[in-house]
């Protein structure tokens, strides 16, 4: 696989429970999944032998993910724009 970029959000609210949403970007590709259930739950480009191994990834490194989440301040990057 070529580099992949992997963006990571903060916590998001949604169905009354918290949820990251994590993109991976590769040229024209994109990803999208979700932790803590790690899946993808959109992909264009990525084959699925691809979006299977992004999962992995996701599940494999899913502390060090949250760990990126937690330290991501939303009102703080508003405020730099």
């Amino acid at each position: 696989m070529d580099e992949v970029t992997m963006m990571v959000s903060g916590f998001i609210e949604k169905d009354n429970r918290k949820i990251i949403r994590v993109s991976f970007l590769r040229d024209k590709c994109v990803a999208e999944g979700i932790l803590p259930d790690g899946y993808i739950e959109k992909s264009e480009g990525f084959t699925e032998e691809e979006t299977t191994r992004l999962e992995s990834y996701m599940r494999a490194n899913r502390q060090e993910i949250v760990r990126q989440a937690k330290e991501i301040n939303p009102l703080r990057s508003w405020l730099r724009e």
